[in-house]
């Protein structure tokens, strides 16, 4: 590991004002302090709702390793331990009303899923942009941004269905997105979106306390120990029923394929693949040197919020770790995958011909990708609006070198062919900015 000599971008002043308006609620007893007991909050959860019927309890052992990693670990600042407190709370009464609308309409659960199109690959390799071009067509199914944010509907949602209500998640979303911008806008020029646009279902993982998001957000190493050395299948079985939910609450034919991708299937593509046998894998790759090096900067500006003590070479190591595991475990897990179950497409190759790749893609699925063309050329234009500014980063303000993660994935770039123009140690930080905003520019 190289010492960092480039520090990272700060967080706004958001933050330290929060911070401080919360010190003074506190200390005026107008605030209770956030609690991070198991009991409390699922008590919390019940009485708020007035149900006590969580489903399958297995969610309670990754809830119990998080909430210590995150007392013993994590340093959150007053603004973080109160942020943890309502992430933990809103999922648990979501998953209080999911048995509820279960109990209420049996027939959710009957929904088939059919043969969906799951993507895989690392964080940062081009997921979002394939999953949105494929979202672009209506004979796909997907989840939109306001639903990962909030997977479960209101128990008043029947008005909402008869017109007669509005949903108020969409503006929950907003308002989350709003405050997101507010604590730091570099997170939303890392991964742009709006309430609804297609999103990845990785808070389905989340309503099972399950999930990379933690490891994104917050310092829990032990979390994220324990959660690599588990069986993840539990956890994909809730988010398939949170899928046959949405599904019905958007009232969409349940025959149409869905559109996954988050890079947790990464790590747990043996447990996803049990829960969906005849999923259709389309498999992403890049630069390592681009997977490592934007996957640390988007875990520093969302760990920069929560916590007054975040080392940047720490984060470089650990997501220089993380990405070799993503990788490690999707290669011996598609080693049992039948060849014409999955297709592999590079970064750079979407870059270059974006079309071209498209139409890879629809071959693979035995689709015509005609009647998909103007709807993917919509969402090109619209993602102009939502990138303002580039991606800024180097491997250098995380304490990482070129030539190390060379040689760390050097296999991984021979076995899928992976695009490496000038593969050299460079010592050189704004090398690689330049780089990475040169790409951003010309391809949003």
């Amino acid at each position: 590991m190289l010492a960092s000599r480039v520090a990272p971008p700060e967080r706004t002043a958001f933050i330290a004002g929060l911070n401080r308006v919360l010190s003074m609620a506190e200390g005026a007893r107008v605030l209770s302090p956030a609690r991070f007991s198991k009991e409390v909050l699922l008590e919390a959860a019940s009485r708020k709702t007035g149900f006590d019927d969580f489903g399958d309890p297995w969610f309670e052992r990754p809830l119990d390793v998080l909430l210590e990693s995150v007392l013993s670990e994590a340093q959150l600042n007053l603004a973080g331990r109160h942020t943890a407190a309502q992430q933990f709370n809103k999922v648990l009464i979501d998953r209080l009303w999911a048995q509820m609308w279960f109990k209420r309409h049996p027939e959710i659960l009957e929904r088939p899923i059919p043969r969906p199109v799951v993507i895989v690959g690392p964080m940062r390799s081009g997921t979002t942009r394939l999953h949105r071009l494929l979202a672009s067509d209506q004979r796909f199914s997907h989840m939109r941004s306001f639903e990962t944010i909030s997977p479960v509907p209101r128990p008043d949602f029947g008005e909402v269905l008869a017109g007669r209500k509005r949903d108020f998640r969409p503006v929950l979303a907003s308002r989350v997105m709003k405050v997101a911008r507010l604590a730091n806008p570099r997170t939303l020029s890392i991964h742009p979106t709006g309430p609804y646009e297609p999103e990845e279902e990785l808070g389905l993982l989340v309503a099972s306390m399950w999930g990379m998001k933690h490891d994104a957000q917050w310092h829990v190493p032990s979390y994220s120990a324990w959660c690599e050395g588990e069986d993840a299948t539990p956890a994909y079985r809730h988010l398939a029923n949170l899928l046959r939910l949405i599904g019905w609450s958007q009232q969409a034919s349940p025959m149409r394929p869905w559109i996954l991708k988050t890079p947790q299937h990464m790590l747990d593509l043996q447990a996803l693949l049990r829960v969906f046998p005849d999923a259709r894998l389309i498999f992403t790759h890049r630069d390592p040197r681009n997977l490592v090096g934007s996957a640390a900067s988007l875990a520093w500006n969302q760990t920069i919020i929560y916590s007054d003590h975040v080392d940047p070479n720490r984060i470089g190591d650990e997501w220089l770790r993380k990405t070799e595991l993503q990788i490690e475990r999707m290669r011996a897990a598609r080693a049992a995958i039948a060849p014409e179950r999955m297709i592999d497409v590079q970064y750079d190759d979407m870059d270059r011909d974006w079309r071209g790749q498209m139409e890879r893609v629809y071959r693979f699925l035995e689709l015509d990708m005609q009647p998909a063309e103007a709807g993917m050329e919509d969402y090109l234009e619209r993602s102009k609006s939502l990138k303002r500014h580039p991606h800024v980063y180097s491997l250098d303000e995380f304490g990482l070198s070129s030539g190390q993660i060379s040689e760390r994935f050097s296999d991984y770039v021979r076995a899928f062919d992976v695009p490496c123009d000038d593969w050299r140690d460079s010592e050189d930080a704004d090398w690689f900015e330049r780089g990475s905003v040169q790409r951003k520019r010309r391809f949003g």
